[in-house]
């Protein structure tokens, strides 16, 4: 698997919320909320702790859905006893890889998609109040892009005590290329341009193009992203 990733502030935001995980096997990008410092915190340690309670587990399903669990606890447990960080929380969007498979936990609206044979698709549904709307028929897509109430998401981690985490299974083969990424991305550059970058350039170019791409549309956002392009399956 090669991996490429990138972050960068926008030119609006007064910091970096976003981080990334890229530690073979595991990915991911989390998007903090919650004001400079809690945003920052809750992204950050949601990651850690997640990483830590993988530790050297064998990719497992049930273990992917406990150590976001475990993110949610410790970051929820963190801003109710530290009023600096009252209210904060981060989506995650985490990837698990196995020889054949890759095992997909996430929450929030940032995102993974998978380009294979030129089309991208994106794999995760976005845990958003405009989401919600999409998929009851009450607006469109298109209308969603525009929607005064666009950023307000419906889950997160480290919000409640308890957080409902969608769990996947995905078959991996020799040419996929997954790309997870920040709303700092996916709002900033439309799919059919993102899909012509990834499908057009070599991986580190792609991430040079696409982090600029979402600058030049404005980066009204931090954007974060990790590429994973898997050449092929070798056996363990």
């Amino acid at each position: 698997m090669r991996v490429c990733h990138r972050t960068h502030q926008g030119l609006v935001r007064a910091s970096n919320q976003d981080n990334w995980l890229a530690q073979a096997p595991l990915y991911g990008v989390a998007d903090g909320m919650g004001g400079h410092r809690g945003g920052e915190t809750a992204s950050r340690v949601a990651l850690q702790v997640f990483q830590n309670a993988i530790g050297h587990k064998e990719p497992d399903t049930a273990a992917l859905r406990m150590a976001v669990e475990a993110a949610n606890r410790r970051v929820y447990d963190m801003s109710a006893h530290d009023e600096s960080l009252s209210g904060m929380g981060t989506t995650m969007s985490m990837i698990w890889q196995d020889k054949d498979r890759l095992l997909i936990a996430h929450v929030g609206d940032s995102r993974i998609y998978r380009l294979r044979d030129g089309k991208l698709q994106q794999i995760t549904d976005d845990h958003s109040f405009v989401a919600e709307l999409v998929r009851n028929n009450i607006i469109t897509p298109e209308m969603a892009k525009k929607h005064p109430q666009r950023n307000i998401i419906t889950r997160a981690v480290g919000v409640d005590p308890f957080v409902q985490v969608d769990v996947l299974e995905e078959e991996l083969q020799p040419g996929d290329l997954w790309l997870i990424c920040s709303d700092g991305l996916h709002g900033m550059v439309e799919e059919e341009e993102i899909q012509s970058i990834l499908t057009e350039m070599e991986l580190e170019e792609a991430a040079e193009r696409l982090i600029s791409r979402a600058l030049e549309n404005g980066g009204h956002d931090n954007v974060t992203f990790v590429l994973l392009s898997h050449t092929e399956v070798t056996d363990k």
